[in-house]
């Protein structure tokens, strides 16, 4: 293994940043209100002062639209979804075309009737909605009752290619299994992005809250080593407490979501990180050459040993493998005597 790739791994500066290597990314990170058309003007704004500092490729927070309504099961969030193509979509289809760059835009899509989707929409520079990316993992935990709203995702895992670069784009509680990073990577994904909501309870903050924000960073970090490839992962910020029909919070803590919205190189150093509170747009390049640079140095993908994990597809292996897989023996060729 080459020690050397160690070596960190830094942004260009402006001169270098015009190499047809270099991708410009920009994070939207900011805290929603009750007010859906609100949180849509205050994102759209975001990503024009993202473009206007050089971003090609701009991402989304998760649920960008509203609050995060699933820390609590009511049948009344259900009227904040909407179809795709629709509404938000058209308006950022029209930005993506205007400032010709590419959107990864989370939303709540109503797919049919009683069949909704946590879903984030690709759109590309000439702003066309180059396909949809539907959350795989549905959590349920604590104040983040997904599985009552969201139908699990059915596109697979997919990866794009848009004007700037591939990319794959996978959703939150997608960002702690490592198949679907990988899935992405395999289909040629240069930058993964991870629109995301996620943050403490604040009960719990003092006791766990440091060990959590650790963990989520560098689970995906790891991605980044294991892919060779750019993470991206833009998250909201704010304490946020859910009203119920009487005006009053369903719970008494809320969720304080942590922001912290970061780029991770292809080696897992974080290039760049957002504060942990209040609005930000994280802009910087990504120099595409660093993804060959690293699946030639550290060749992970070479290496992989795709004969031996058939069990990778079970829920649990419960007995070993009749058949253990044979190790792998690099072949002589017989020398020439010319």
């Amino acid at each position: 293994m080459r020690l050397d790739y160690l070596a960190p791994m830094k942004p260009r500066t402006s001169s270098q940043s015009r190499s047809p290597s270099v991708v410009v990314v920009g994070l939207t990170q900011m805290a929603c209100s009750s007010d859906p058309a609100d949180n849509l003007a205050r994102q759209l704004d975001l990503i024009e002062r993202a473009a206007a500092a050089g971003a090609r490729i701009v991402c989304t927070q998760e649920l960008f639209r509203s609050q995060y309504f699933c820390q609590v099961e009511d049948h009344r969030f259900f009227d904040l979804a909407e179809p795709i193509p629709g509404p938000t979509t058209r308006a950022l289809c029209a930005v993506a075309r205007r400032r010709r760059i590419v959107i990864v835009g989370s939303l709540f899509e109503r797919r049919a009737s009683g069949l909704y989707h946590n879903t984030a929409a690709v759109i590309d520079a000439d702003g066309g909605l180059l396909g949809v990316y539907r959350k795989m993992h549905i959590p349920d935990d604590p104040l983040y009752y997904e599985k009552f709203y969201f139908t699990p995702g059915d596109t697979g895992f997919r990866a794009w290619d848009t004007r700037y670069g591939r990319i794959g784009v996978l959703i939150c509680w997608d960002q702690w299994f490592p198949e679907g990073a990988r899935l992405t990577a395999l289909q040629g994904a240069q930058i993964l992005f991870f629109p995301t909501a996620i943050g403490w309870h604040p009960s719990e903050k003092r006791q766990y809250g440091r060990a959590q924000h650790e963990s989520w960073e560098l689970i995906q970090r790891s991605h980044a080593i294991a892919n060779g490839c750019f993470v991206c992962a833009p998250n909201r910020v704010g304490l946020e407490k859910i009203t119920g029909p009487d005006g009053k919070p369903v719970n008494d803590d809320g969720i304080e979501f942590w922001g912290q919205s970061f780029v991770a190189a292809p080696n897992g150093q974080v290039i760049e990180r957002a504060p942990a509170s209040g609005e930000h747009v994280l802009v910087l390049p990504c120099d595409l050459a660093q993804v060959e640079f690293s699946r030639t140095h550290w060749p992970f993908l070479r290496d992989r040993r795709i004969d031996a994990y058939g069990d990778i597809c079970r829920r649990f292996v419960d007995e070993p493998p009749k058949h253990a897989a044979a190790p792998q023996r690099r072949t002589s060729r017989p020398r020439s005597h010319a």
